[in-house]
């Protein structure tokens, strides 16, 4: 016997919320990463580089 969507609806009510939870952990947890790896001396290099690059792109 199925459900109706109805009720399956009902029984997954709580499914969205959880699944913006982990979405909202793992972007944090990305972000910590990323933030930790930018003020690193090898992160602030790359980031010197890419600027250089990207103003002699645009001719500065």
């Amino acid at each position: 016997m199925t459900k109706s969507p109805v009720a399956r609806l009902r029984n997954e009510r709580g499914v969205t919320t959880a699944e913006y939870a982990v979405v909202t952990a793992a972007g944090c947890g990305f972000a910590s990463v990323l933030i930790k790896l930018l003020m690193s001396g090898w992160g602030q290099s790359l980031l010197k580089q890419l600027f250089t690059i990207l103003m002699k792109v645009v001719g500065l």
